[in-house]
C-alpha cells in the first residue's frame, strides 16, 4: 500500500511570485519526503506524490485534487491535507473542511495549520536581522489580517513567540483586516521618538500585501517567510504525523 497523498492547500493569489513560492514549496517538501510533485516528476510506484490545491483565486480546489486521488484499479488513495496558513481562521475551519467533505474522499486527515509554530518565529528573527534590524529597534509585526477571531489569538501567539525570540516587545499590526494597520503603528512608534522601526513580515510570500508593507514608513521591512528548511520540515512533520495515524486507523 502506498503511503497517504500529501495536498498542500493555500490561499491562492494573483501575484505570481506567490504562486511561484507555493510550487517551490510544494517541491522542497517532495524532496524532504522523498517523493514527487504531481505533474512535475514522473511518479514513482508505491509512492504519493504532493499535489498543491487552493480554496480561493486559483484552483484547483481541495475537493477536485482529493477526487482526483485514485490508484490504477480507481481506488481512493487516502491523503494527508497541510493547510500552508500561518493562523487557522474561515478558510481552516470553514472551507478545508467543507472541501473535503465535497471530495467525498474516504480517507482523509487534515492537519493543524502552520502557524503559529517557534519555527515560524526563528525564520522572522532571521528575516529581520537580514532587513538591518538590530537589537534596541522597534518591531511591528505585520499579519494580513481576519475577522474570525481565532485566527486573531494565533497571530497573537505568533507575536509573543517572536517577542521571546528577539527579546524585545513587538507591536501587532495588520494590512487588510483588522486595527491597528501597519502604517498607523509606525508613525505612533515614530511619534513616540522611536528612532528605527522594522517591519516583519508574518506573510508566507510575496504579493500585494507584501508591497504594501514598503509603503508603511519603516526604516526596513523584512521579507516575507517563504520556502525555508524549518518550514518544510514543519510542513513534513505535520505530514508524517497525521500520515500515521490514518494508516493506523485504517489498518485497525
Amino acid at each position: 500500500m502506498s503511503d497517504p497523498a500529501l495536498v498542500l492547500v493555500a490561499h491562492g493569489t494573483r501575484s505570481t511570485r506567490g504562486v511561484q513560492m507555493i510550487a517551490a514549496l510544494a517541491e522542497a517538501v517532495a524532496r524532504e519526503l522523498g517523493v514527487a510533485v504531481s505533474g512535475r516528476d514522473a511518479e514513482q510506484p508505491g509512492i504519493s506524490p504532493v499535489r498543491t490545491a487552493f480554496v480561493d483565486v486559483l484552483g484547483p480546489s481541495p475537493a477536485e485534487v482529493l477526487r482526483d486521488l485514485t490508484d490504477p484499479a480507481g481506488e481512493s488513495v487516502p491523503a494527508v491535507v497541510v493547510p500552508a496558513f500561518l493562523a487557522s481562521g474561515y478558510h481552516v475551519y470553514q472551507d478545508v473542511p467543507r472541501e473535503v467533505a465535497d471530495s467525498g474522499h474516504p480517507a482523509v486527515a487534515v492537519t493543524p495549520a502552520m502557524g503559529p509554530d517557534p519555527a515560524l518565529a526563528r525564520i522572522m528573527t532571521m528575516r529581520l536581522r537580514a532587513a538591518g534590524w538590530r537589537p534596541g529597534d522597534a518591531v511591528v509585526f505585520a499579519a494580513a489580517g481576519s475577522s474570525d477571531p481565532r485566527a486573531r489569538q494565533d497571530v497573537r501567539r505568533a507575536a509573543a513567540m517572536l517577542t521571546e525570540r528577539i527579546g524585545t516587545p513587538v507591536r501587532l499590526g495588520y494590512i487588510a483586516t483588522g486595527t491597528p494597520r501597519v502604517p498607523e503603528v509606525v508613525a505612533a512608534l515614530r511619534d513616540s521618538g522611536t528612532d528605527r522601526v522594522f517591519i516583519a513580515s508574518y506573510l508566507l510570500a510575496h504579493g500585494l500585501f507584501q508591497q504594501r508593507l514598503h509603503d508603511a514608513g519603516a526604516d526596513g521591512v523584512a521579507e516575507p517567510i517563504g520556502v525555508h528548511p524549518a518550514v518544510v520540515r514543519l510542513i513534513a512533520d505535520r505530514y508524517r504525523a497525521a500520515a500515521r495515524d490514518l494508516v493506523r486507523s485504517r489498518v485497525v
